[in-house]
């Protein structure tokens, strides 16, 4: 059904003239609101004779309220809790399909969430709001179901929330809660051409969870545009916005901060939104995966009084949560900690964060040039994006100050030369740098259902096993269970390439030595596991399997 052949018809039946019809028009424009709840509104025309043309127009049944009389039988084909939650009324059963009320042509996809409960097929008619709701009172006892349900998901509602708007209110609030139970990074909202994909992203990769009827493209985008305080009428640029999302997980109401980008695609806007859980996001060094002696080096270069620590990796890699991990070891009374990011994902108790705010002029260069006057000992920046803030990191580096940051480089050794291409002298470089962290995150196995297998000479050679070397490990691949919602795998950790400067490095550094020269040198001196080293340590102590080291690391 197009907005065009609604309106058409509404002029057609007289429910309205032209003019009142362009004066809905404007005010549901302006409000981001639908025409027909407008007309209501507004006081323009009857609800009852709006919903018929409404029904009319998308090809529904009316259910006309004068003339209700629901079916005892219906009613029985649906717990009274579940017509109350989708706010639907079984009103007759007949040749073995249950018809219910509803309020929005929208809420269709209504019908698939009953059919199961029901047994039965079930199919929608649409009936009034006002009339609906009445006659929820009056034969499930739902009167104030839709209130309920349209305060719980987001905490952030607002006067703009209606009981009118619950059913996209209700489906947004527990899209994100059913992430969040299933440990969901972020949700990926994409249109098609007929059909509108919903993705979480479990444990790094990608798994689609729904897919929904074109229609709701619309209604759910406006709510999340006004969750995040982004401009609802602007559908041709890119917009960013965050969610303070209170949710409800493990019976639990925790503060969910949800960083939502929003993209104009072919068939619409396609909405991703990154969940940073805040009391799950802060970890320990051990509980990345830092094991042994690794641990223990990373840990004595943070302890030094100067110089530039470096996190390298792709996006997503986990680089804030280590540098977190690592100011949190840093974080007594006799040190003072400032960070500039961007933005600030977790709070954490006696540090100074500062949000990097562009639009105002406040990048991380000038934030980064203001603390150097509040004496710190130890200072996080977001990231290096550029030569004016690699530049200022440095001279700070070289003053006293413990400097901690990202690079986007596909191991450590890039990091020195990608710091060298943005215009910071080698000299200065090999004198600041004290070590560089590359990362990954691999998924780790489920303990439930992991199968223990002798890997073929082949598949050990494929990660740098020498099969006479394996001696008594024992190595496991995924298996499948209910924890683990059959993918073998729960959580991830991380694996490490830590290169620390010594003497020869911060020469062949201030002689820019290609990166081959660099990395082969490190690796060689004995002071670096590679990433596929460290990978392998852990698919020998049973922490991850064969196959998923490969897809991480293959392309390192």
């Amino acid at each position: 059904m197009s907005s065009e052949t609604f309106r058409r018809l509404l002029l057609e039946a007289n429910v309205l003239d032209q003019d009142r019809l362009a004066k809905a028009e404007g005010t549901a424009s302006s409000r981001g609101a639908s025409l027909e709840r407008t007309i209501v509104a507004l006081g323009l025309a009857d609800e009852v004779a709006v919903w018929r043309v409404l029904a009319k127009a998308h090809g529904l049944k009316f259910v006309d309220p004068a003339k209700l009389a629901p079916q005892a039988e219906a009613l029985g084909k649906v717990p009274k809790e579940q017509a109350e939650q989708n706010e639907a009324l079984p009103v007759l059963f007949k040749d073995g399909v249950l018809w219910i009320a509803i309020d929005d042509p929208f809420k269709t996809f209504v019908a698939d969430n009953l059919s199961f409960l029901a047994g039965c097929t079930v199919q929608c008619a649409l009936m009034p709001p006002q009339a609906l709701k009445q006659a929820l009172r009056k034969h499930v006892g739902g009167g104030d179901a839709g209130k309920g349900a349209a305060g719980k998901p987001g905490g952030k509602g607002g006067p703009a929330d209606t009981d009118d708007d619950a059913p996209i209110i209700r489906l947004v609030g527990k899209t994100i809660e059913e992430a969040l139970q299933q440990r969901a990074s972020d949700i990926h909202i994409e249109p098609f051409q007929q059909r509108v994909r919903i993705r979480y992203r479990i444990d790094g990769v990608l798994k689609e969870v729904a897919s929904l009827e074109f229609t709701l493209l619309a209604p759910i985008t406006s709510r999340l545009k006004i969750m995040a305080g982004l401009d609802i009428a602007e559908k041709r640029k890119p917009q960013d916005g965050r969610i303070a999302f209170r949710a409800n997980v493990d019976g639990a109401t925790r503060e969910i901060d949800i960083r939502t980008s929003v993209l104009p695609s072919s068939h619409g806007e396609t909405i991703v939104m990154r969940l940073l859980d805040k009391e799950r996001g802060l970890m320990s060094l051990q509980g990345l995966g830092f094991e042994g002696d690794d641990r223990e080096r990373f840990r004595s270069v943070i302890a030094r009084p100067n110089g530039i620590v470096l996190v390298t990796g792709p996006t997503g890699s986990g680089k804030t949560t280590t540098l977190y991990a690592a100011l949190q070891e840093l974080n007594r009374p006799d040190v003072k900690i400032i960070t500039a990011e961007d933005p600030v994902e977790f709070n954490i108790a006696g540090i100074n964060q500062c949000q990097v705010r562009s639009r105002i002029g406040l990048s991380f260069a000038r934030i980064l040039r203001a603390m150097l006057r509040q004496a710190p000992n130890v200072i996080l920046v977001g990231e290096i994006r550029d030569r004016e803030t690699a530049e200022i990191a440095v001279q700070a580096a070289l003053t006293g100050h413990l400097v901690f940051s990202t690079l986007h480089t596909n191991d450590s050794a890039s990091a020195i030369t990608r710091l060298i291409d943005m215009g910071v002298k080698p000299f200065l470089v090999s004198a600041s740098v004290q070590a560089v962290l590359a990362q990954r995150l691999l998924r780790v196995l489920c303990k439930n259902c992991r199968q223990p297998y002798e890997p073929s000479p082949t598949e050990l050679r494929s990660i740098g096993i020498d099969p006479s070397t394996v001696g008594g490990a024992t190595i496991y691949r995924p298996g499948g269970c209910e924890a683990c919602e059959h993918s073998g795998y729960r959580g991830r950790l991380g694996i490490y390439e830590l290169m620390r400067m010594d003497d020869t490095l911060r020469e062949m550094t201030f002689r820019g030595e290609p990166i081959t020269r660099l990395r082969d040198y490190a690796w060689q001196s004995g002071g670096m596991s590679s990433l596929l080293q460290d990978g392998v340590r852990k698919v020998l102590a049973g922490v991850t399997s064969i196959p998923e080291l490969l897809r991480v690391v293959a392309a390192v």
